[in-house]
């Protein structure tokens, strides 16, 4: 009898099952990982080429890249197991890290490489774990809790990750990037969370991405759903690589494009203002005039330019308050429309959108540049926010 009895640790039965919370402390430790060198990567990478054009191109070489590993994530999910995929989601975030300390150019494109795998893993997973735990309902409110949380990683995070990498050195700044990872390690097998059988591909739906972006194409609301996401985006990728780089192309130096990420990021905390506000006024209207008022601001931000960088560094402030308010609310629009049988494969498309929100900005920069002053990124991705708001008023659903 004795053989046979097996004693369970009593803390098991206690652990509490996954909650908002859950996946909001998740999620902050992840953008600790991701923010701390967020500031550091398109610094670093100009100190290698020391050409802001070639840096665009090279960010637009790894999106690409990236890009096809995204859509073969279900696949991966389906062999592996999520638990799995998130786990070398995490692992790939400190590869990263030690690749970027080599500081040329293969390993600069190697460990940016490895980040954005890695944040792709990290990112579909999470987003299919939050399905199966959170009522449709109540998407909105954890998922403006869950930007909350991360407000401390990308307020202090880039400012961080810059302090270590001027006054510490390259070591220092990366290596605090392999320690975060290992704590999101810990505490995600700490949640145990278990793979939901009820997601996973049946053997009648395509399998294969492409047959899978035809599916996601063929649905008006994922395809609204993916380009809300991929507007607001497409202003984070421009905040975080030419913003820093603005700063540093008009003599206020490395420490001003840092501070700049990290006030910027300060604002997530609104994000629980957006969710009330997405509740009182309706996700279409408050993601409309979200998307409206960031494109004056940034349109201001490209008049301005190199003339008063301060003013034009105050005006994209501005831009990511009402950025915010997408974040909190954008990802709602595909949670809500999105089947439950097909989420995996719904999910790896419409995680495409920071694909191709790190592709498209970057190859579209290159061919201004060419011809017009750092200002004038600011200034086109002006442009895309007025038609994502647009399209946002015209087609989401008001019942949104």
């Amino acid at each position: 009898m004795a053989a046979t009895h097996v004693r369970h640790p009593v803390w098991l039965p206690a652990l509490r099952p996954a909650d908002a919370r859950t996946f909001s402390s998740l999620y902050a430790v992840e953008s600790f990982a991701r923010a701390t060198i967020s500031s550091v990567i398109p610094i670093q990478a100009y100190e290698i080429l020391h050409d802001e054009q070639i840096v665009s191109i090279l960010y637009t070489i790894v999106a690409l890249l990236g890009l096809s590993v995204t859509l073969f994530m279900p696949l991966l999910i389906r062999r592996f197991a999520r638990r799995w995929v998130y786990t070398a989601g995490a692992c790939l975030l400190a590869v990263g890290s030690m690749l970027f300390v080599t500081h040329t150019l293969a390993g600069q494109l190697a460990g940016m490489l490895c980040r954005v795998m890695g944040a792709s893993a990290l990112s579909i997973t999470l987003n299919l774990y939050i399905m199966d735990h959170i009522r449709k309902t109540d998407f909105m409110q954890a998922e403006s809790q869950r930007m909350a949380w991360s407000m401390f990683a990308w307020t202090g995070g880039p400012t961080l990750g810059i302090f270590l990498y001027t006054r510490f050195g390259i070591y220092a700044a990366h290596g605090a990037v392999v320690v975060f990872a290992m704590i999101l390690l810990a505490l995600f097998w700490t949640y145990r969370l278990g793979d939901n059988q009820s997601i996973r591909p049946g053997k009648t739906r395509p399998a294969n991405p492409l047959a899978n972006i035809g599916r996601f194409v063929a649905q008006p609301r994922l395809r609204l759903a993916w380009l809300i996401a991929f507007g607001r985006s497409c202003f984070w990728t421009t905040f975080f690589v030419y913003g820093p780089l603005f700063m540093v192309v008009t003599g206020e130096g490395k420490l001003a494009g840092g501070l700049l990420v990290s006030a910027g990021n300060a604002l997530l905390f609104m994000a629980i203002f957006w969710g009330k506000a997405g509740k009182r006024f309706g996700g279409r209207r408050t993601m409309t005039f979200a998307f409206l008022a960031m494109s004056a601001m940034l349109l201001a931000a490209g008049a301005v330019g190199e003339a008063v960088p301060l003013l034009t560094g105050a005006f994209l402030l501005c831009g990511a308050f009402f950025t915010i308010a997408l974040d909190a609310l954008g990802s709602t629009a595909f949670m809500r429309s999105v089947r439950f049988y097909e989420r995996a494969q719904m999910a790896a498309v419409y995680r495409t959108y920071l694909d191709f929100s790190e592709l498209t900005p970057p190859l579209v920069y290159s061919v201004v540049l060419a011809f017009f002053g750092l200002g004038s990124v600011f200034a086109t991705l002006g442009l895309l926010a007025a038609i994502c708001g647009f399209v946002t008023w015209r087609y989401l659903p008001k019942s949104l």
